[in-house]
């Protein structure tokens, strides 16, 4: 069974409070290797998308997410905006009736998204490195025989953890964290990090 309209808006409701939870975490993560704007902007963003619900939810799981897209692009700033903005975006597009196919298909566009925008690919410590393993375990997750929703996104948060955690060791090749060189190891990318949050809220939306 898929989802509605009001289905996808009350993850993204998920999404801003986890994001909000998390917030000081985010400026930490990024205070050591960026300019430690991260957690704030995405509260703001995902803040925003919240009071944009609030005022209507578009008819169509598709137009939520486009929504969300929109706002984000110009809500959060720094780098954090247009990647998420592009990945949510490309996602619309596929996200369809919200069935389990349509999830997977509107991940795999997401990250297609992120990367056509950032150029970044795996190990080079930025979100890429959370997305990558979540749409991989996304997919595995949606061959099981009777998987739904929330398991391939509860598959697909697991692994952008595990991705997350693997960008400590890591030395950033992408972003403001590059010009720290190998000072950059030895710090979780906040992006990868805000990406595993992301998907574990909606996973336990999806529940």
């Amino acid at each position: 069974m898929g989802c509605t309209a009001n289905g996808v808006a009350e993850a993204l409701r998920a999404v801003a409070d986890v994001i909000s939870e998390h917030r000081d975490e985010l400026v930490e993560l990024d205070r050591a290797i960026g300019d430690a704007d991260h957690g704030e902007n995405m509260k703001r963003g995902f803040t925003a998308v919240v009071s944009s619900l609030d005022s209507q939810v578009p008819a169509e799981p598709a137009a939520v997410l486009k929504l969300a897209a929109t706002t984000l692009i110009s809500k959060v700033g720094g780098a954090a905006g247009p990647l998420y903005g592009t990945g949510f975006l490309r996602a619309s597009a596929k996200i369809g009736a919200a069935e389990v196919p349509d999830v997977v298909a509107a991940l795999k566009a997401a990250l297609e998204g992120v990367q056509a925008r950032g150029k970044a690919v795996e190990q080079d410590k930025t979100m890429v490195d959370a997305l990558l393993p979540a749409v991989a375990a996304a997919e595995k997750a949606a061959e099981t025989e009777g998987a739904d929703i929330a398991a391939v996104l509860t598959a697909a948060a697991d692994a952008a953890a595990s991705g997350a955690e693997s960008t400590v060791d890591l030395v950033a090749r992408k972003g403001r964290a590059s010009y720290l060189g190998e000072r950059s190891a030895g710090h979780m990318d906040p992006g990868a990090r805000s990406t595993a949050l992301i998907l574990r809220a909606l996973a336990e939306a999806a529940r």
